[in-house]
């Protein structure tokens, strides 16, 4: 088994590196404390080819292997967790539920520009009532003019990107006595659907730049030819969407892990206590080391993930797998940078907070850790 990146998948990373360092790095904390969507970093990372790295050129997309993708996530988290969200939302929920389950003529149209970064996507499933339990919603899209169009009605909570979007990918109940063979999936355009309300945006702990908005549809008008694939699919759209999702989730759970290590150790080094780095103590230094080992179990975990996506295995478990242990270490390192730094760290004058703040959400979306948990639990048992 080869663990080492090819040449090409280490020139992407470098690549995706290099902007990071340059780019996103010196605007993190100015995006922290704004709030607002980094336009201008979405469209640079538009010209570099980010915006749909793993969709096929022939959709506007650069065509990467999910290791490569993976990798370019870990680096931009790494600069903003927000950021690695926005990125996150777009290619692996929105871009990939069109890319799997539209027809041709819904790639052309409303996945090219999604993965050229010409437009921006949301994927809209959560609601207030119907977050793990996602049978529950209560959104139904009614079929109406004899099957021509649907009327869809309800609302959506914490929807990443949803604010800003072009194209929503959206969750409602076809025949709300199925249960979750009721729900089918739509591609809703904001500008263009009458009916299309954003309530607001979440104030929130952290994951800031990455609008996390609350949508309501008022008989909004839905032409058939927008449903993604069969009337009913729409649960089993959205789980095999997730499973690959929880990967890029991974990898912005270690990119938040690994710059919250580096802080650490530069902070150590240059730290003077006692008439000496406090890298010098062993106690920091057993710290450094444990926070390091579980990055990289982490990131292993990811590649494993990975690997079996690539390989057209079932990754269910693996992914299960590397999406809750990358949420948790991102957290126990972040939470371990902040005692490192000691007072300073508790303050926005370095970036530890921050990184504790962005790290928490992993545990939260796409599957929390309680789901994830049951997921492997099942796999085992199967």
């Amino acid at each position: 088994m080869d663990l080492s990146p090819t040449q090409e998948q280490r020139q992407i990373q470098d690549m995706v590196a290099d902007f990071v360092d340059e780019e996103v790095k010196p605007r993190a904390a100015e995006i922290d404390e704004t709030d607002e969507f980094p336009w201008d970093l979405v469209d640079e990372m538009a010209d570099l080819g980010l915006m749909g790295m793993p969709i096929p050129e022939e959709y506007g997309g650069a065509e990467l292997d999910y290791h490569s993708y993976a990798m370019a996530l870990e680096e931009i988290s790494r600069g903003s967790g927000g950021l690695g969200t926005i990125v996150a939302a777009h290619i692996s929920l929105a871009c990939n539920m069109i890319y799997e389950f539209g027809n041709e003529a819904q790639k052309e149209t409303y996945l090219t520009p999604l993965a050229a970064g010409e437009e921006i996507g949301a994927f809209a499933l959560s609601e207030a009532g119907a977050g793990s339990d996602v049978p529950s919603m209560d959104t139904t899209a009614e079929p109406v003019d004899g099957g021509d169009a649907y009327l869809v009605n309800g609302g959506k909570l914490w929807i990443s990107n949803g604010s800003v979007a072009d194209t929503v990918v959206l969750f409602a109940k076809t025949d709300p006595d199925a249960g979750n063979k009721g729900i089918s999936s739509f591609i809703v355009r904001p500008e263009e659907d009458d009916g299309f309300i954003v309530e607001g945006t979440e104030h929130k702990l952290g994951d800031k730049g990455c609008p996390t908005a609350e949508l309501r549809f008022d008989d909004m008008r839905l032409p058939a030819d927008r449903r993604l694939g069969e009337e009913g699919r729409g649960f089993v759209h959205a789980l095999k969407t997730l499973n690959g999702g929880r990967i890029t989730i991974a990898a912005r759970g270690v990119g938040i892990a690994q710059a919250a290590l580096d802080e650490a150790l530069k902070y150590a080094q240059d730290r003077e206590q006692f008439d000496q780095p406090i890298s010098d103590f062993q106690a920091i230094q057993h710290k450094l080391a444990d926070m390091d080992t579980k990055t990289q179990a982490a990131r292993l975990l990811m590649h494993q993930a990975a690997d079996k996506k690539m390989a057209g295995e079932s990754f269910v478990k693996e992914a299960a797998q590397a999406k809750l242990y990358a949420s948790e270490v991102s957290r126990e390192v972040a939470n371990e940078g902040i005692q490192v730094h000691g007072g300073y760290g508790y303050t926005k004058d370095f970036p530890a907070e921050r990184f504790y703040r962005d790290a928490k959400l992993n545990e939260i979306y796409e599957g929390t850790s309680e789901v994830l948990r049951n997921t492997i639990a099942s796999e085992l048992l199967d």
